[in-house]
């Protein structure tokens, strides 16, 4: 029977642990998700009796928005569980995209303390009543700002080793946490010192920054689960590495597909030598497969053959240059020229970015027409590519 792996808290915490293992990025979501649990359950029990001492509203909410924490916790825990099983008949792919789930799952919630804050503190402006401060109350939110940026710390530092959305989403509600709790106690000192009860208004401000806190979070949790784009870096990395393996001409038609943190599959095509024997075109798609699978990449590699004639690179770098005074962000690939009697077919892909107004009709005729003005006995047979991360020619 295979024995589950473990690491010790000193290999997670000072990151001396392979952060592309599953089992410690397992390990990394249940330490974060405990620390998180426990914390949160004592400032909240600490904040309700310095909330019922003073009568504010808005140290009482900040109690229930650490309960709520806890349970964000508690999801994050669960998602980095289910993240963490292997793949099965149904989910060959695994399971990664639980972790996104609890990522998204803290960004709902965190809203919803927002809402809630918010109407609270609408509710104490309309209706104030007394707030009483008393040291004990200054001590424990003081202490919760210090315990609050300790966990901001120690989640981001965490969730930035294992490249963790949920993590990264819990370090940003605990930066909030550390910054409503100032903004309350800076109310209590102010309706002390200087009687001036703006205990509703500051809950109102800082209700107004988890809010527009928790857009952002919501946005980056669902980008990764509706298909965002690949992080150009990321892809002129690989592209770049192709281009350095030995025999190949060149690369387009990159694929990147997202399972989860750690689970990502690729397929590229390489243009290589047309007289390249079979065997050897194989060997080098090969290698490559095998050098990205040991980095955790997943690559599956198509093969085209290039002609490398001098009269064929000539045509294809002035072809090159005609598809791009329709459009700079256009790019050509896999050009086959078949000679006839009467004209020349230039048969060949044209790769279109995301975000071009064009369509694929105006495409076409753009560089037919551009290639028929300087050669009328070409005629192009064009398929227009979009959807592929884009890389640099």
């Amino acid at each position: 029977m295979k024995q589950k792996q473990k690491f010790s808290y000193r290999q997670l915490v000072t990151q001396s642990a392979d952060p592309t293992v599953p089992a410690v990025r397992a390990a990394c979501g249940r330490l974060s998700g405990w620390v998180g649990i426990a914390c949160n359950l004592l400032l909240c029990a600490c904040k309700l009796v310095a909330g019922t001492l003073s009568g504010s509203v808005a140290v009482s909410a900040d109690a229930f928005n650490n309960l709520s924490d806890a349970s964000a916790s508690v999801v994050s825990l669960i998602g980095f569980k289910l993240s963490s099983r292997p793949a099965d008949r149904g989910h060959p792919y695994g399971h990664g995209r639980y972790e996104y789930l609890a990522g998204l799952t803290v960004a709902v919630l965190v809203a919803a303390i927002g809402v809630e804050l918010f109407l609270s503190s609408f509710r104490k402006i309309l209706a104030p009543t007394e707030v009483e401060f008393s040291l004990l109350t200054g001590l424990i939110l003081a202490g919760s700002i210090l315990v609050k940026l300790g966990m901001m710390l120690f989640n981001r530092r965490m969730g930035r080793f294992i490249h963790s959305p949920a993590l990264l989403a819990t370090a940003a509600d605990s930066r909030n946490d550390a910054i409503s709790t100032a903004a309350v106690l800076l109310s209590s000192l102010i309706a002390q010192f200087a009687g001036w009860d703006l205990d509703g208004y500051i809950g109102l401000a800082v209700a107004a920054f988890i809010l527009v806190s928790s857009v952002g979070l919501i946005k980056k949790a669902l980008d990764p689960m509706l298909g965002s784009a690949p992080d150009p870096e990321f892809v002129e990395s690989v592209h770049q590495r192709i281009l350095s393996h030995p025999g190949v001409l060149g690369a387009h038609d990159l694929l990147v597909h997202d399972y989860g943190p750690g689970r990502q599959f690729a397929s590229v095509h390489i243009e290589l030598p047309a007289n390249s024997r079979l065997r050897d075109s194989h060997e080098i798609a090969d290698a490559l497969e095998r050098e990205f699978a040991a980095e955790g990449l997943h690559l599956i590699v198509h093969m085209d053959p290039i002609e490398e004639s001098p009269a064929g690179n000539d045509l294809y770098t002035w072809l090159t240059e005609e598809v791009r005074k329709v459009d700079p962000a256009l790019t050509i690939h896999d050009l086959r020229v078949v000679k006839g009697c009467a004209h020349t077919d230039l048969i060949f892909d044209c790769a279109a970015p995301a975000g071009l107004s064009m369509t694929d009709g105006e495409i076409k005729e753009g560089i037919a027409a551009r290639v028929a003005a300087a050669h009328p006995d070409f005629r192009c047979g064009i398929t227009v590519d979009r959807g592929f991360a884009p890389v640099n020619r």
